[in-house]
């Protein structure tokens, strides 16, 4: 809950939405496409009857949430959603944590099944298990969040604060957002570029569940809630962050293909840094603590124990910030660099950006 949510006031702040606690509960005071495939338009089907936006709801609900799994670890719980045939589950990177081990439950029944995980991809904040024992898991259709449009309805489906199979509503709110996550040990810290930002109530448990459109679809993946300081760091209403269909899917096949990512699309400064803070006792810049061997910082001059000020003009107070600027370019894309040396100089550089690479 450290950093601002770009593109919003001041006040909203960002928290991962999972796992919530492996304790927790309330008191209460058809057909699948190939994983990563654009799917139909989620318009009605032609020459369909119209249908009432509740028994949209209750078909909606019907048909995806056999597709929903709740994922418990030793330390908490979270949401998943089938991804094929074989077990392959994709989720997100925080709601696995550090664990290699886990147990699925579906959404709509039966015993626990043992998963392992395949592969996570923290700067991503996504991640793939697989369950040992796949017979009747129902993959989910996943549709081409490229195609959305603001003000589209859609549904969140998880297991918000342990309630499993859980649904709530909403619309996309906006599209193109970058959102930072805070870092604690279970929550990578990553910066999500394109998020797809909603309406539809989000909260701990939600994540690595499924953001539905009325087609049945999935187009996004739950990931973040925004906080308000005002309201002592409780969720800010009505905000949540989704990671796009594309991205997910896109990310998972990789991992299912080669057991790692290959290929993150995602540029990269070649650096690895945290924030300093100045003599006023706020956040003044990116202390660099090492550069990448071969990388595009190595290869410009900057070096340890510089600190990076900004990036084409724009202030990289935080270590967050500078990953949210940096997350706007394209690997190979060239980019004016400014750094406070060591004897107090400062120096703009011009770096190429490399590409992210998977950990």
């Amino acid at each position: 809950m450290r950093e601002i949510v770009a593109g919003l006031a001041a006040v909203a702040l960002l928290t991962a939405c999972g796992p919530s606690s492996s304790t927790s509960t309330s008191t209460v005071s058809p057909a699948t496409t190939t994983p990563g495939s654009p799917s139909p338009t989620s318009e009605a089907a032609p020459g369909s009857a119209p249908q009432s936006l509740e028994s949209a709801y209750e078909r909606v609900i019907t048909d995806v949430l056999p597709s929903i799994v709740q994922i418990n670890t030793k330390v908490g719980l979270g949401s998943g959603i089938v991804y094929d045939t074989a077990g392959h589950i994709v989720t997100n990177a925080h709601v696995v944590g550090q664990a290699t081990e886990m147990n699925v439950t579906i959404a709509t029944g039966g015993a626990p099944r043992p998963a392992k995980l395949v592969k996570a991809f923290g700067a991503g904040d996504l991640a793939v298990i697989k369950v040992e024992q796949p017979d009747g898991l129902r993959p989910a259709r996943f549709g081409d969040s490229g195609k959305l449009r603001v003000g589209q309805i859609v549904l969140a489906m998880g297991n918000p604060l342990g309630l499993s199979g859980s649904v709530t509503n909403g619309i996309v709110s906006a599209l193109g957002r970058t959102v930072s996550e805070p870092q604690n040990p279970e929550s990578p810290g990553a910066t999500i570029s394109g998020a797809i930002q909603t309406s539809a109530a989000i909260n701990p448990g939600n994540s690595g569940g499924a953001l539905v459109n009325l087609a049945g679809e999935v187009i996004g993946i739950p990931t973040l809630a925004a906080t308000d300081p005002q309201l002592g760091g409780g969720a800010a209403p009505g905000i949540g962050f989704a990671i796009p269909s594309n991205t997910a899917t896109d990310i998972a096949a990789q991992i299912v293909k080669s057991g790692k990512v290959t290929n993150s699309h995602r540029a990269a400064l070649g650096i690895r840094g945290s924030t300093v803070i100045g003599a006023t006792g706020q956040p003044s810049g990116v202390g660099v603590a090492s550069v990448e061997k071969g990388g595009g910082a190595e290869k410009a001059g900057i070096r340890s124990g510089d600190v990076i000020l900004s990036i084409n003009g724009k202030k990289t107070a935080t270590m967050a910030a500078l990953a949210e600027e940096v997350s706007a370019y394209k690997p190979g894309d060239q980019v004016k660099v400014e750094i406070l040396r060591a004897n107090g100089g400062t120096q703009t550089v011009t770096v190429t950006l490399g590409e992210l690479k998977a950990e």
